[in-house]
């Protein structure tokens, strides 16, 4: 699900809020998608926001690409096959090793302890391609702003795409 706003319905300061139109604009004057472009953070306990190269998002806020691994992409794909849970863990533990599997699940489990708001390799990657994608029409571009998660909470970021007023 894509879920667009508008600026004003972030109940931002007026500070906050001038540089969110600066940001808007800058975008809309784009001709071409480039790693240069802004992506938006929003930090809500401290009232800041800043904008990233979208060529710099993942360093500054890494996705969680732990349930990407190999082993746990193929147990998945047995268990679409039609396999049993048992038997999809027997096979992964033959192709991979019983340690590499093991090694993949708690990495797995550890991330989702440490919750990373909900951030993983698909809704970055998604993301990535819905801001490419925003290039190939024409019109007014959406922007992307991240609504970061509060520290120690279980609530996920929240991607928006701003529109212009």
């Amino acid at each position: 699900m894509v879920e667009t706003a508008e600026a004003a319905s972030l109940k931002l300061t007026p500070r906050l809020e001038l540089e969110l139109a600066g940001w808007q604009r800058q975008q809309q004057l784009e001709q071409h998608w480039h790693g240069g472009l802004p992506v938006l953070l929003l930090d809500r306990c401290w009232l800041q926001l800043r904008a990233v190269a979208v060529e710099r998002l993942a360093t500054l806020l890494p996705p969680d690409c732990t349930a990407a691994a190999p082993e746990l992409e193929a147990f998945r794909h047995c268990c679409r096959q039609g396999l049993s849970p048992a038997a999809a863990e027997a096979h992964c533990w033959r192709e991979f090793g019983e340690e590499a599997c093991r090694l993949a699940l708690k990495r797995h489990w550890q991330a989702q302890e440490r919750s990373q708001g909900g951030w993983t390799l698909q809704i970055y990657l998604d993301a990535l391609a819905r801001y490419r994608q925003v290039f190939d029409v024409g019109g007014p571009r959406p922007l992307p702003l991240l609504v970061l998660a509060r520290a120690g909470s279980a609530e996920p970021h929240r991607l928006l795409w701003l529109v212009a007023p």
